[in-house]
């Protein structure tokens, strides 16, 4: 801390500082998924349940189950919330 105060170098301001691209970032950041995995996911962001997305794709909800996990893994995304905004994002 008192380096800091008897620095002769001022301060760097942060809008100097250049920041990425948003845009760029948010696609860098995206995960790669699978044709049936964003399938998945654009049904369940659209509110469907498991069940729901299982009878619409023609699988089990276990393979729609097994398509989320995979899904988490991939983004890290915790819930549906995280999940939806995901979809948005991959423009679902």
């Amino acid at each position: 801390m008192s380096e800091m105060l008897h620095s002769t170098e001022a301060p760097v301001a942060p809008a100097m500082i250049a920041l990425p691209d948003r845009e760029a970032v948010t696609a860098q950041q995206q995960p790669m998924l699978a044709p049936r995995e964003r399938e998945v996911l654009q049904h369940i962001s659209e509110g469907r349940t498991y069940l729901q997305t299982a009878r619409r794709m023609g699988v089990t909800s276990y393979t729609v189950d097994t398509y989320l996990r995979r899904i988490r893994s991939k983004s890290g995304a915790g819930n549906k919330a995280e999940l939806t905004r995901l979809a948005i994002s991959l423009g679902l």
